[in-house]
């Protein structure tokens, strides 16, 4: 069963399929969400499809990357090119971050979340802010994960709060359970943290499949 803390909701030991059908329920309509990239959400993608293509009318979304590594759509560390090859097809619009983009309102900012706290690519060095000026940052991670060494945009805190509605993945990885239910307490200022605190103040609902 759910566990449920005033607007945060714990769903443990979720399969795939199971996230799958949680935003089906929650894509009937029509607007703009935002997606992390990583390993994580392209099966829970790909079981959203498999499941729900009758559900969900993918030409009614705009669908934004929570961020993106600075390198061509083609290169394969490029989440904006992972998620239109996998999205484009069943014809959503994908947007691509870049200097001068405005991002919209989203029904759902789904994120996911690194062992240090991170969400999108803002890092614990980067001293994100709730009311930082911008709705998009450029950046170069500190230190730069070996697996994808390249310089970052993101949006910012202030982007990924504007929405109905949070939900994050955090994949089973017991590491990045006791951070996040650390933040939840209040015991860290990591960049989870700190979205948490604003989220609850802006009484926006947060859903957590551990």
């Amino acid at each position: 069963m759910p566990r449920i803390m005033h607007e945060l909701t714990i769903i443990e030991n979720a399969e795939a399929g199971a996230i799958a059908d949680w935003l089906a329920a929650r894509l009937g309509g029509a607007g703009a969400i935002t997606i992390p990239g990583g390993s994580t959400p392209f099966p829970i993608l790909a079981d959203l499809i498999a499941r729900h293509a009758g559900a969900v009318d993918w030409s009614a979304w705009q669908v934004w990357p929570n961020d993106d590594r600075i390198v061509p759509e083609d290169h394969e560390a490029s989440n904006t090119g992972k998620i239109r090859a996998l999205l484009e097809p069943h014809g959503a619009q994908i947007a691509a971050l870049a200097e001068g983009a405005a991002p919209p309102h989203f029904v759902l900012t789904w994120l996911g979340m690194g062992p240090d706290g991170h969400i999108a690519s803002l890092f614990p060095n980067t001293d994100p802010k709730v009311d930082y000026p911008q709705v998009l940052r450029r950046l170069t991670p500190d230190p730069l994960p070996a697996h994808a060494p390249f310089d970052r945009i993101t949006l910012t805190m202030p982007a990924l709060l504007n929405t109905d509605a949070l939900v994050f993945t955090l994949g089973g990885a017991a590491d990045k359970r006791s951070v996040f239910e650390a933040a939840v307490r209040g015991a860290n200022d990591l960049p989870v943290a700190r979205l948490l605190q604003a989220a609850a103040a802006r009484q926006i609902p947060v859903t957590v499949f551990t």
